[in-house]
């Protein structure tokens, strides 16, 4: 689980988060939602330690990110998986050598051992047989699978996801939002997704929090949104709007 306690953040004179607390569960969807510009991304950027808060905690079970030595910062950055809004893999790597990278960069496994956590990657994503394709030479979804599989090669605790069903139909967006959802219960992992698909708020959102203008303006699960966007004006304008994007 990620705790935040009271986190502020500024860029110069304008602040845009205020006092933020929240939780995010293990081995749910947690969802963020909110208008552009309300702070959602930098509150995961927060949270993955791309940006810095002038104040608060940031909590991973215990440990505060805050404080945390550059030895203990880079044990939990292991531990941290990332899906990208489009897919970042690396056009010049076959989606082995892509799933592969981080494996190679930050593990201590042989060469075979590798191999066999990739193609398990693959498979749990459905997409065995495709390790020498190019990214240029499988479709965007797949891409997103790639990504994912990438993403969990380190047996990751935290998984972050910016938009991923950016870009895709609605048949292979709700391909990955059943994927997320499968391997973060599997897997126990505390998965927190950056999304404006109100399909997916609705059909995975466990944990959702809506950002409104740097605060968290409400916080619950998909079965109870419909009834509290009834009271909240500003979580009905946001899901009217997004169903018209």
């Amino acid at each position: 689980m990620i705790t935040l306690e009271n986190v502020n953040k500024s860029f110069g004179d304008k602040q845009v988060l205020f006092d933020v607390n929240a939780e995010f569960k293990s081995g749910v969807p947690n969802l963020i939602i909110g208008a552009s510009g309300g702070g959602k991304s930098v509150l995961m950027k927060c949270m993955v330690g791309l940006e810095t808060p002038e104040s608060g905690k940031i909590l991973y079970g215990k440990k505060d990110l805050m404080n945390l030595e550059f030895s203990e910062l880079r044990e939990l950055r292991r531990e941290i998986g990332m899906l990208f809004q489009g897919g970042a893999l690396f056009d010049s790597m076959t989606v082995e050598q892509n799933v592969d990278f981080p494996l190679k960069m930050f593990s201590k496994m042989s060469i075979a051992e590798r191999k066999e956590r990739v193609n398990f990657c693959l498979k749990r994503v459905d997409l065995e047989g495709v390790n020498d394709k190019y990214p240029s030479e499988i479709s965007g979804g797949m891409k997103k699978r790639v990504g994912i599989a990438r993403a969990i090669a380190l047996d990751i605790k935290y998984l972050y996801c910016d938009e991923p069903n950016s870009g895709l139909d609605p048949i292979t967006a709700r391909l990955i939002d059943n994927l997320l959802l499968d391997i973060t219960e599997e897997f126990g992992i505390t998965t927190i997704i950056n999304s404006h698909d109100m399909k997916t708020v609705f059909d995975i959102g466990a944990n959702i929090i809506f950002i409104y203008n740097g605060k968290i303006w409400w916080n619950g699960t998909n079965k109870e949104i419909v009834s509290a966007k009834k009271d909240i004006p500003e979580l009905e304008e946001f899901i009217n709007a997004s169903y018209f994007e």
